[in-house]
């Protein structure tokens, strides 16, 4: 309904958002054949890396669903407030010598049914691993091992200084890219530049991780999880806290605003990787995630919504980028950057203590934009255009289709 005013991004909803990878997920089907259990259980425990990922070529797919699962198995252990520290560390620091143990699972974990699924299952996903090759499976072992001991370092501290904050979501998101990279390369689709490239990578895990715990602010001071570093908040609080009482407004407001210009200075290294990716498939598969999170940075952006509930672009939004990136690649997430980045920067407060610093990093993402374009963009109704009297046609339509299908909200 909020995407009848934007009639591209009812379009692109219309026409992305009923989808086989956006269907409601149902309970996993008997009988199956490991591989297709893991694909089962990607559907079930992801909603837009499952799309992304099926969308991939077919090796190259079986070896990131299951590089998705082994680090989602990794995940679901260190998440677990239920168990404490001392019982899971262990478990976690040799979860990767588990992938060349057939049979290997795990109990006592998980915070929700398909988490448990999951790890009490994971001999299925080992299966599998086992069959990807060497090439694949040393890459998976090697980001596995690293990941699990930079997650049991921070297990045992907070993250305080912004050198702390790199180096946490490094582990937990930086190694990712680095994986993939080195994935992208081994399956033949990607240049060697992509098997040594581990700061760009890096610097692509960092700029959607950033992204997730900036927009997850109020969900995680719930349950008693501070990421935001330290350094930076204590300049603008006592007690982080404190945000959630609009009394605070105007500092949690300088102080979140820091934390996206902080984010931004990841953007224009994960434009430039993006621009060597060759494969249209992988273009997608990198470039949906990237958008999307300039875009939340966008939504988020000197808006205090964050602080008392749930910030995230429209459906219709997501729909579009998902749509103007599968029909114009590179292209397509160049003027989207272009497009996000504009906006924010016409929201920026000359008041705010990081507007100066808010600006370059826009004012580079625009530049580098317009360089690789050739051109300057001026809108998302530039990249799909439709009239009102197409949009009201279709109304009635989408009201039925609604009705039909129902749950919009796994896009």
């Amino acid at each position: 309904m909020k995407s009848l005013a934007h009639p591209d991004e009812f379009f692109s909803l219309l026409k992305i958002g009923y989808t086989e990878s956006f269907k409601p997920k149902e309970q996993l089907k008997d009988n199956l054949t490991n591989k297709e259990w893991c694909y089962e259980l990607l559907n079930k425990t992801s909603r837009s890396f499952a799309f992304v990922i099926n969308e991939l070529e077919v090796n190259l797919k079986d070896a990131i669903c299951i590089f998705y699962l082994v680090l989602r198995g990794l995940d679901t252990i260190e998440d677990d407030t239920t168990v404490e520290i001392k019982t899971k560390l262990p478990v976690m620091t040799q979860f990767s010598e588990g992938l060349y143990q057939p049979g290997f699972k795990v109990f006592g974990y998980g915070m929700n049914n398909d988490e448990k699924n999951l790890v009490q299952n994971f001999d299925k996903v080992v299966d599998v691993f086992l069959s990807l090759g060497d090439s694949y499976c040393t890459i998976i072992h090697d980001i596995t091992r690293r990941m699990a001991n930079g997650m049991s370092e921070f297990l045992q501290k907070q993250v305080v200084t912004l050198p702390e904050w790199d180096l946490y979501c490094h582990y937990v998101a930086g190694l990712v890219g680095i994986g993939l990279s080195r994935i992208f390369h081994a399956s033949g689709l990607e240049s060697e530049w992509f098997a040594t490239a581990d700061e760009e990578s890096n610097q692509m895990g960092l700029f959607l991780q950033k992204t997730n715990i900036i927009r997850d602010y109020l969900e995680d001071i719930n349950e008693n999880r501070i990421f935001w570093p330290r350094d930076v908040w204590s300049r603008y609080t006592l007690n982080l806290e404190n945000f959630k009482d609009p009394k605070y407004q105007i500092s949690a407001l300088h102080c979140l605003n820091d934390l996206i210009t902080n984010a931004l200075s990841h953007a224009v290294v994960a434009l430039d990787y993006m621009s060597r990716l060759k494969n249209d498939k992988v273009i997608n598969f990198c470039a949906i995630p990237q958008v999307m999170a300039i875009g939340t940075l966008n939504a988020c952006y000197n808006n205090y919504n964050v602080f008392t509930g749930v910030v995230k672009i429209r459906k219709g939004q997501r729909a579009l980028i998902v749509d103007a990136i599968q029909n114009k690649g590179i292209t397509g997430t160049y003027e989207l950057f272009f497009k996000f980045a504009n906006e924010m920067q016409q929201k920026v407060p000359l008041n705010d203590p990081s507007a100066n610093k808010t600006i370059q990093h826009l004012e580079s993402i625009q530049k580098l934009c317009v360089e690789k374009l050739g051109y300057r963009p001026s809108g998302f109704n530039d990249f799909i255009s439709y009239d009102w009297m197409a949009v009201a046609s279709l109304a009635a339509s989408s009201a039925f289709l609604i009705a039909r299908h129902g749950n919009l909200s796994r896009l």
